[in-house]
């Protein structure tokens, strides 16, 4: 029990108050709107291309740059964010991410050439890769324990929704209103920061008490019993502290090589397998399928919310093993969060964080890789690409359905168990 005290800890601290405040909604709310920041950003370069192409003359290298430079962006802001996380606290680390995507949006706006937009691409990038670490953890370390599952449920269906009202509006109206619509929830975001606590278990990790008890109170409700909570997470902070601190390099053992390759391959694939190209370029897509991009798009994002709000009522109910085959069968926009939510799982506690800033490393380095090529395979065959994306989820089903453990009932213990034998 100790143990499986310590696998939720790493990012949730143990819970037994169950109520729910104006002040956990309002925070909880706060944070996402930097997940919705995040999915304008991804349906962004879709509804803009032929517009900013028009508007600045940019040939298809040019804005397969502008494409893809977000994810430059994104291994940067993979490594350093857990870091960051750590050393400010997470409210000061979404201030920080909402900074770069506040000022890339801006620069964007006003760009009057590929290489302004390129540096608004770019800053937009290290932001949302900072707000993917951090809201999530931000979410669940502040909320109860049987509320954990639909509190962080609104982080991804925020980042649906972000993603699909860019899709939507960017049909009619200009790139640069659509862009200066993007930097609002960035800026609510910034504003909000100041009327939320820190998160309880951030501030008991640096032996701040009195504000840890202040933040958990005010989460809680003032008339909230919070010291059985208090206690497991003190508890779990001093377990904490006796446990060796592993470096990077320790995750290349052999008996982390099953938790890697699921964790790293899930990665790989669904990014080969074209996901964010897609989603980039629908636009072109569309086109090139002698499809109205503009019905197109609208479609895409009509079809985006609810796809999201099945997926997520899926997830706990069919497990993510059969989501994944699945997903990876119809190439959905909900394969990346279920992937992503799955690889944080896997890895034991010691050597968790390391893990997690590999495998987003590796997700980002690989989405520019499509990205950026994405364009230059469509002028080469239109099918030709489209086959290859198809013999890539052909694999990956082929992969969940060899190497991916199921996780639905199973606590952390039991799934790192199951996929790491000897720790």
């Amino acid at each position: 029990m100790e143990r499986e005290n310590m696998e939720e800890g790493l990012i949730t601290p143990p819970s037994t108050a169950s109520s729910l405040t104006p002040l956990l909604v309002f925070s909880t709310f706060v944070a996402v709107c930097g997940s919705f920041c995040y999915g304008c950003a991804l349906g962004y370069s879709a509804t803009a291309e032929s517009g900013i192409r028009d508007d600045l003359g940019l040939s298809v290298a040019e804005y397969s740059v502008f494409g893809s430079i977000m994810t430059v962006g994104g291994m940067v802001g993979a490594i350093i964010s857990g870091k960051i996380a750590d050393l400010i606290g997470r409210k000061g680390t979404m201030w920080f991410s909402e900074v770069f995507c506040t000022a890339g949006w801006l620069t964007i706006t006003f760009a009057k050439n590929a290489l302004c937009l390129d540096i608004g691409r770019l800053l937009i990038g290290i932001g949302v890769a900072i707000i993917c670490y951090v809201v999530p953890v931000y979410i669940a370390e502040i909320t109860p324990t049987s509320h954990r599952g639909s509190f962080a449920s609104a982080n991804q269906l925020m980042i649906t929704f972000g993603f699909a009202l860019v899709y939507f509006i960017g049909t009619f109206i200009s790139w640069r209103i659509v862009a200066m619509m993007s930097a609002v929830p960035c800026v609510v975001q910034i504003i909000g920061l100041f009327f939320i606590p820190e998160s309880p278990r951030w501030l008991a990790k640096f032996g701040q008490e009195k504000d840890f008890e202040a933040a958990l109170t005010r989460l809680r409700g003032k008339n909230a019993d919070i010291s059985e909570e208090a206690a497991e997470i003190r508890d779990y902070m001093e377990t904490l502290e006796q446990q060796k601190k592993a470096s990077f390099l320790e995750l290349f053992q052999m008996k982390y090589a099953n938790s890697l390759i699921v964790g790293v391959g899930l990665m790989i694939l669904q990014q080969l397998g074209g996901i964010n190209a897609i989603g980039y370029y629908a636009s072109n897509i569309y086109e090139e399928a002698g499809i109205s991009s503009t019905l197109g798009l609208q479609v895409s994002a009509l079809v985006q919310i609810p796809a999201a709000v099945v997926g997520l009522f899926l997830t706990d109910r069919s497990g993510r093993r059969p989501l994944l085959l699945v997903s990876a069968s119809g190439m959905c926009f909900s394969c990346f969060l279920i992937a992503l939510s799955f690889c944080l799982k896997i890895f034991p506690i010691n050597v968790k964080a390391q893990a997690g800033s590999l495998v987003t490393l590796v997700n980002w380095s690989f989405s520019w890789i499509i990205t950026y090529c994405f364009n230059f395979m469509m002028e080469w065959s239109s099918a030709g690409t489209f086959f290859i994306f198809c013999g890539v989820g052909g694999l990956t089903v082929l992969f969940v359905a060899k190497l991916v453990p199921e996780t639905k009932g199973r606590t952390l213990e039991e799934i790192q168990a199951s996929i790491t034998p000897i720790l």
